[in-house]
């Protein structure tokens, strides 16, 4: 992906202006606006169905808009002529199945896109994978193969086969959705650390107790539209939307 020259800092790394997306007739997303700053932890909430998901795969690409702007380090995503494979390079995002290859060992899974993708040296993607196996606490599952790990494991596997790629930007979709609760922590806990090492996050979640732990921002969407965002403390303490106070009180 180019560099935009005329990218500082001081602007979002990731903006979405009248974002709008229409699947045939059914309008998924309304009128979406949204800016995130370089090591920002923003966390969208909000009730099944209502666009979170289809939302956060525009930034890296995964799902067109019908209308809008869709901006990453001041670049539009939705050009027709941007270099995919690179805005995914800066773009890194991990789903709820975890999608590892089966027949491929946890380092190698790790190591596969640089090696494939980037076409980088072995030996540096040998010794970053391990690093980040060490990073997510994997390090003693690096000749496992998928099926022997839990979900949390492989989940983690999964984060670290992302961070591989040196993205500036994570995106996570509702990645502890298909865990079994005592797993979730294991993978909050290592998204957490990401943040804290200054990593710019955008989390769908369901997790309501690490959304108000962990983000600087939290949109609250319905119906393909922002209803509500604020810090924290202000969203869930004191939402000023009925509707965002309808929802919380069947969630917390």
């Amino acid at each position: 992906m180019p560099r935009n020259e005329n990218w500082t800092e001081a602007q979002p790394i990731v903006a979405l202006h009248d974002v709008h997306k229409s699947f045939g007739t059914f309008e998924v997303l309304k009128g979406i606006d949204i800016e995130v700053m370089k090591g920002e932890v923003v966390c969208i909430i909000g009730p099944s169905g209502s666009g979170k998901s289809t939302l956060i795969r525009t930034i890296n690409g995964l799902t067109p808009v019908s209308k809008g702007s869709v901006k990453v380090e001041g670049i539009e995503v939705h050009d027709a002529k941007l270099d995919k494979l690179a805005l995914r390079r800066k773009v890194g995002i991990v789903f709820q199945q975890y999608n590892l290859f089966p027949h491929r060992t946890v380092l190698e899974n790790v190591m596969m896109a640089p090696l494939l993708v980037l076409k980088e040296n072995r030996s540096e993607v040998e010794a970053r994978a391990r690093t980040l196996l060490e990073k997510v606490k994997l390090r003693d599952k690096e000749d496992a193969y998928p099926a022997e790990l839990s979900g949390g494991q492989q989940q983690r596997v999964a984060i670290a086969r992302s961070l591989c790629m040196r993205p500036d930007v994570m995106l996570f979709d509702e990645v502890t959705a298909a865990l079994d609760p005592e797993t979730v922590k294991e993978v909050l806990m290592t998204i957490k650390d990401l943040a804290t090492d200054g990593m710019t996050c955008m989390l769908v979640t369901h997790e309501m107790g690490f959304a108000r732990e962990i983000s600087d921002r939290v949109y609250f969407t319905d119906a393909g539209r922002i209803v509500e965002s604020g810090p924290p403390a202000q969203i869930f303490d004191a939402p000023q939307d009925p509707r965002t106070q309808e929802f919380l009180s069947k969630v917390l």
